[in-house]
């Protein structure tokens, strides 16, 4: 058993408290590996915000378990290398068993979600207690999820869309005793977030999505007054990015996020965590595939992962800075 306090992370209590109160959401990002993790500590380090760093079950393996830890670590005593002892949660996303978010508790995560989503109401009640039963006793937080995206991102896909009942948050909020809940309002997970018809095209071909559903946010808020409340699928997709990516020989096609002003108006109320993936893949996959077809002859990872980086680094720090509003407030 490695105790997260141990590693130099934090849980996510106090930065959620403070998020709510600030009118702000902590930047959530996800990563499983180097470049990643110095682009996220690098950003919020020239930022000063806080951060919760990611991994989702297929991340875990992906890296694996132990390099984590240590990577986790490693990110604490970076962060201070560069000059700033910023606040970082170690977070499982999407734990879909108490048996894995117990194996991350154990391993030094300070913070993990239990996604009992897919299950009957009940059951997502007994599952989400279990685990908050047994990362209490190790001061970890635990973040509940009510509702259910659509999309595929890494080893999480629905085709359909059920939004959060609002009549529910209280009841489930009381019997789990979480410290946050993931809610459904109409984001999405991957970067085709909705088909072609459910958007609107502006003149010039771009596609615009459906308005989130800040009504059922609202009610969320009456219902559980001040708690905090987490949007999962909430990249942007950025349309230089997708451009970028399809000159350079990529063929995505129809991609398409969450506006970032309707971001912007999420993160001024109750929503304090907010999850960025897909963003991230797109800005990685842009600078790789620009090195490759302008330098066929590269072979050294140095070379194309050390733009991709940099890429990465300036896309968090504007999310940081224009969308979460967490500048400063480390």
């Amino acid at each position: 058993m490695i105790s997260y306090k141990e590693l130099g992370l934090v849980n996510s209590k106090e930065l959620f408290a403070k998020a709510v109160k600030g009118g702000y959401a902590i930047p959530a990002f996800n990563f499983n590996n180097l470049e990643q993790l110095q682009a996220i500590i690098q950003a919020c380090v020239e930022t000063k915000s806080p951060v919760i760093l990611q991994v989702s079950s297929g991340a875990r393996k992906y890296a694996n378990q132990t390099l984590l830890r240590y990577m986790a670590q490693g990110a604490v005593e970076y962060a201070k290398e560069l000059g700033a002892a910023i606040p970082i949660v170690l977070h499982l996303d999407h734990g879909d068993s108490f048996e894995l978010c117990k194996s991350c508790i154990e391993y030094g995560f300070s913070s993990v979600m239990i996604d009992g989503s897919h299950l009957p109401y009940e059951k997502n009640v007994e599952l989400t207690r279990k685990v908050v039963e047994y990362a209490h006793k190790y001061d970890v937080t635990v973040e509940g999820e009510l509702g259910v995206l659509a999309g595929i991102e890494d080893e999480v896909s629905s085709e359909v869309t059920h939004y959060t009942k609002p009549e529910e948050v209280e009841d489930f909020v009381k019997k789990t005793g979480v410290d946050s809940l993931a809610i459904s309002i109409g984001t999405s997970h991957g970067a085709n977030k909705f088909k072609p018809e459910q958007c609107t095209r502006t003149a010039d071909g771009i596609l615009v999505p459906p308005p989130l559903r800040f009504d059922i946010l609202e009610e969320c808020e009456k219902r559980i007054p001040g708690f905090p409340i987490v949007l999962h699928g909430a990249s942007s997709v950025p349309v230089e990015l997708v451009r970028q990516i399809n000159q350079y020989g990529g063929k995505l096609k129809d991609a398409v996020g969450i506006p970032e002003e309707q971001l912007r108006r999420a993160a001024a109320s109750a929503v304090c965590k907010i999850n960025i993936d897909s963003d991230g893949r797109l800005a990685v996959t842009a600078a790789i595939r620009k090195v490759f077809a302008e330098s066929p002859a590269e072979f050294d990872p140095r070379k194309y992962l050390g733009p991709a980086r940099e890429q990465l680094k300036e896309l968090y720090k504007h999310k940081i800075i224009n969308v979460l509003g967490s500048a400063g407030k480390a």
